[in-house]
C-alpha cells in the first residue's frame, strides 16, 4: 500500500493533546484520577484514528483537484473500515466527552483551571473529527472509488 502521512497538523495537534493529558494524570488528586480515566478511553480511540481514519486525508487534496491515481485505491480499504466502525468511534467519542465532563468537574472542585480548558480543548477536538474529519476521510474513499471505476 502506497505510504499516506497523516497531515502533520493533525498529528502535531494529538501529540499535544497527549502531553496535556499525561501531564495532567500526574496529579495526585481527583483531577489526576480523572485524566487517567479519560486516559485510558482515548489511548485505544487514538491509536485506532492514527490507523484508519486519519491517513486518508492525506489524500483530500488530490481527491478534491482530481488528481486520482491507480495507487491511491489502497486508501479505499481504510476508508470503507472507518465507514464500518464509524458508529463505534462515535460511541467511544461520547465516553470520552462524558470522562472529560468528569475531569472539568475535577478541575473545576480543585480550582485548575488547566484541567478544565484542556476538557474543552479535547472536547471541541472530538467534534471536529465527527464534524469534519472522520466525513472529509469517508469522502475520500468514495471519490477515489468513483473516479478509479469510471
Amino acid at each position: 500500500m502506497m505510504e499516506l502521512k497523516i497531515p502533520t497538523p493533525l498529528s502535531v495537534e494529538h501529540e499535544e493533546l497527549h502531553a496535556e493529558l499525561v501531564a495532567l494524570t500526574r496529579d495526585p488528586g481527583t483531577v489526576g484520577e480523572a485524566a487517567r480515566r479519560v486516559a485510558g478511553l482515548l489511548h485505544p480511540h487514538f491509536v485506532k484514528e492514527e490507523e484508519y481514519a486519519l491517513p486518508p486525508l492525506a489524500l483530500l487534496a488530490a481527491a478534491a483537484s482530481g488528481t486520482i491515481t491507480p495507487e491511491m485505491r489502497a486508501v479505499v480499504r481504510l476508508t470503507d473500515r472507518l465507514e464500518a466502525e464509524l458508529p463505534h468511534m462515535l460511541a467511544e467519542h461520547r465516553d470520552v466527552v462524558a470522562a472529560l465532563e468528569a475531569l472539568a468537574a475535577a478541575g473545576r472542585a480543585e480550582r485548575r483551571p488547566d484541567a478544565v480548558r484542556f476538557a474543552e480543548k479535547l472536547r471541541l477536538h472530538a467534534e471536529v473529527e465527527e464534524q469534519v474529519l472522520y466525513p472529509a476521510a469517508i469522502l475520500v474513499g468514495r471519490e477515489i472509488k468513483a473516479r478509479l471505476a469510471a
